[in-house]
């Protein structure tokens, strides 16, 4: 079964992927507004929202499961396109335009970190034990703790009363995730370090993050952006995990602006 994908608009192909236990109905009204600019392709993760039921592999110790949903949404993945990857969707995208540089030909990375987890030497990330507990808790109550999850999302964003409600009425608008499809996105969450492999991405990147974001850490978009080849970096001031709910006209502003040579 080949993954769930909604396209609208016309123009170049622009690629939306969302992060971990979401789904592309989380991007809001963005895409409507992008599709006056492009081809948007609106891609739902494997085992997540409309991509269900979807997962053809075994989250086991042998199974690189983040190889394995690239290789998903390689299988969807138009020609030329520009990538717009959100947490956990951004390192997808990474890892994408890693694996086909010509076909992916600019990358926009939102509220992104190379490492979610911290470590020796990565202090911009978040304990192991915490993410394996809150993993724990999905499984034993998925809508309580997702709304716990959502709560974290937008803490330290100034218009969270406003964009909470939100993200519960679209999270809850398609079904639950699979069980497999969450384990192997916190398989991917604590295994993915994907530090060294930054220089080697030849595309030009945009890093739009919030300053407020207490997922992925601000000072890691800094070094994100030093790393890469060719990197540009917009901190949203007063804004957490959830820019393009936040700002959503600027978030359309940059991308466009991001992409007019590629037009």
């Amino acid at each position: 079964m080949s993954l769930y994908v909604e396209s609208l608009g016309e123009g170049p192909d622009l690629v939306l992927l969302h992060g971990w236990a979401m789904h592309s109905g989380m991007w809001g009204e963005v895409p409507e507004f992008l599709a006056q600019h492009f081809r948007v392709h609106l891609i739902d993760l494997p085992g997540h929202g409309f991509s269900q039921p979807a997962f053809p592999y075994e989250t086991g110790e042998k199974t690189d499961v983040g190889e394995c949903m690239v290789e998903r949404v390689v299988e969807v993945l138009p020609p030329g396109c520009v990538i717009c990857g959100w947490s956990l969707g951004g390192q997808l995208a990474i890892e994408l335009a890693l694996r086909e540089p010509a076909r992916v030909k600019k990358i926009v990375l939102t509220s992104t970190t190379p490492s979610f987890v911290k470590r020796k030497d990565w202090q911009w990330g978040m304990e192991e034990l915490t993410l394996k507990a809150f993993a724990e808790n999905l499984k034993r109550d998925f809508s309580t703790t997702m709304k716990r999850f959502l709560t974290l999302q937008v803490n330290g964003g100034g218009d969270a009363g406003k964009v909470l409600p939100e993200m519960r009425r679209l999270l809850f608008e398609r079904s639950v995730p699979e069980p497999e499809a969450l384990e192997a996105g916190l398989q991917i969450v604590l295994a993915n370090d994907l530090r060294r492999k930054l220089r080697n991405i030849v595309q030009p990147a945009l890093l739009i993050h919030g300053e407020n974001d207490v997922i992925a850490y601000p000072e890691a978009a800094g070094w994100m952006k030093q790393q890469f080849q060719d990197a540009e970096l917009v901190m949203l001031p007063n804004c957490s995990h959830v820019p393009f709910l936040s700002y959503p006209d600027k978030f359309v502003a940059n991308i466009v602006r991001f992409t007019d040579e590629f037009k």
